[in-house]
């Protein structure tokens, strides 16, 4: 090649190298000035553009990348290409799921004859289950109590839970509670207390008294009431649960107990323990108390009575699978006018038919 070619060649080539130099140099710096722009706003990439940065800057490796990627850090585009790389090859979505997981129903089997056999332990609970056809590992049994919070035997079998309380006294078991109301007399709002009693078993309900200011003599004499050997509303029980409230006093124990029935008190914050009853002050007040202005005591008592008495007699029960308490007469034909029964101005309604 001619020396004057060979000349003509280098300056071209020095040329275009210069050129390039200065094409990064710009884009360089126009990187820095949209970097600028967007400091108060972070750059938030794509999975498709990060793809794109990661096989583009694998090819100028780690030395051009610290000269030209402005947007993230070299060591962040190659490790987004070692991701991609590990991507590729990963084959966890074609892999088995291991060994399969213990079908609902015999895990229900395991909590429920854990709950009702406190004593029985993981052994006793499997031999159980291979009674019903069910044959699993001693140390699933184990696997099931753990993933539900429930104790092994000898913990379970030390003090007896509270729902194999009530199963064990269900025939003879009531509960009293204390509920407020607000009522509008002519010296402004006053608050009253209102004492019921709930069989649980039959969910029948009695108000044992009202009065805007209980006082321990005024409890005594409700539990007198209650435990009257001809009247009383609770000569058939046994137990009588009651919250941590101070009106329940000794001597109210005391009377309860010489007449037979074995007061049984709650521990601190634990209203679900008293559910039966906690749920008819719910139903009282959300369905009457709470849709009434009430004027006067005697009002108070007049609606508090007309409840209690469509509680037990129009109201259906879902406890009780959606049953009245006091099924009504049936009526002499089916197809007998269905006539409308209203209680407190209408708030409260039954449909029936007339009775024979």
């Amino acid at each position: 090649m001619p020396h004057a070619l060979q000349f003509l060649v280098l300056t071209l080539a020095g040329w275009l190298n210069r050129h390039q130099e200065d094409l990064i140099d710009y884009l360089r710096e126009e990187n820095r000035v949209l970097r600028e722009q967007l400091v108060r706003q972070p750059l938030r990439l794509t999975d498709a553009q990060r793809r794109r940065l990661a096989i583009r800057g694998r090819r100028l490796g780690r030395r051009a990348l610290t000269q030209v990627a402005s947007i993230v850090t070299p060591d962040t585009i190659l490790r987004w290409y070692r991701r991609l790389i590990a991507k590729k090859y990963d084959g966890s979505a074609h892999r088995g799921r291991g060994r399969p997981a213990t079908p609902g129903q015999i895990a229900e089997l395991v909590v429920r004859m854990a709950g009702e056999n406190p004593r029985w332990g993981y052994t006793r609970i499997r031999d159980a289950l291979s009674n019903l056809g069910h044959s699993i590992a001693r140390n699933t049994v184990k696997r099931i109590l753990q993933d539900h919070g429930i104790e092994p035997a000898p913990e379970r079998g030390r003090r007896t839970p509270w729902k194999t309380f009530l199963q064990a006294h269900w025939e003879g078991l009531a509960a009293a509670d204390l509920f407020t109301v607000e009522v509008l007399t002519m010296e402004g709002l006053r608050r009253y207390f209102v004492l019921f009693v709930i069989e649980l078993k039959t969910r029948r309900v009695k108000i044992a008294g009202i009065h805007h200011q209980p006082y321990g003599e005024w409890m005594e004499q409700m539990a007198r009431n209650l435990t009257d050997v001809f009247d009383g509303f609770l000569q058939n029980t046994r137990h009588l649960i009651h919250d941590r409230d101070p009106l329940y006093t000794r001597a109210f124990g005391e009377i309860l107990t010489s007449s037979g029935v074995q007061p049984v008190r709650l521990p601190p914050r634990s209203p679900n323990l008293n559910a039966y009853a906690e749920r008819f002050v719910r139903s009282i007040k959300e369905e009457c108390l709470h849709r009434v202005v009430l004027l006067s005591e005697s009002h108070l008592r007049l609606v508090i009575q007309e409840y209690v008495e469509h509680y037990h007699r129009e109201r259906n029960h879902q406890g009780l699978n959606n049953q009245l308490l006091e099924r009504a007469p049936p009526a002499a034909k089916p197809e007998a006018e269905v006539q409308r029964r209203e209680r407190i101005g209408g708030l409260l309604k039954y449909y029936h038919r007339d009775a024979a």
